[in-house]
């Protein structure tokens, strides 16, 4: 039998975008359902202006709800092992990370903090997808009386279908792309 699960620092590492947002609310319930202490992190990646960093981190911590115990820092280096580092150095329980949801290209370019800090985290990580917010249920009646559910993909709102029509479009485009490539190179 194993011990119960106990969450006494919960890591939330942001970069202030409007995908992170959904990863904020998570942090929060569980920082509230634990009695946890929330801390917040902000990674600057090199070759980058940090001047504005303090500023955007002092606005999220006013915005969130009253009464929560809350810690703050910032730092330099790549994203990922600054991260994993400040999760090893504060005995951080869980990291709450939000998703870009990329793939294809502007994924192997860009790479994916998020897959980094699953792999090299010493503790649990909370991934949360950047569409959560849009979907209020995964269920529920559309107004026509038919039923609505979550894209697997992005989870948008879609009439009774698996994958909404912009994913879908999206896949075939990568799957075409792959195609021509590959007979390109065949050539």
């Amino acid at each position: 039998m194993t011990e119960p699960l106990v969450i006494r620092e919960v890591l939330f590492p942001t970069d202030f975008s409007d995908a992170s947002q959904p990863a904020c609310a998570t942090a929060v319930d569980l920082v509230r359902h634990f009695g946890a202490r929330l801390h917040l992190l902000h990674v600057v990646p090199p070759v980058t202006d940090p001047t504005t960093a303090p500023a955007e981190i002092r606005a999220l911590t006013a915005g969130l709800p009253p009464g929560l115990s809350v810690v703050t820092a910032i730092t330099s280096g790549l994203p990922a092992r600054q991260i994993v580092e400040y999760a090893r150095r504060n005995a951080i329980d869980v990291v709450v990370i939000g998703t870009h949801g990329r793939t294809g290209v502007s994924r192997a370019l860009l790479g994916s903090v998020a897959e980094a800090v699953v792999r090299r985290a010493p503790c649990r990580v909370l991934t949360v997808p950047a569409g959560l917010a849009a979907v209020p249920a995964a269920h529920a009646p559309s107004a026509d009386g038919g039923e609505t559910t979550a894209c697997l993909v992005c989870g948008a709102r879609t009439h009774e279908e698996l994958v909404c029509e912009a994913c879908r479009a999206k896949i075939r485009g990568e799957a075409l792309g792959r195609k021509m490539r590959d007979e390109r190179a065949g050539r």
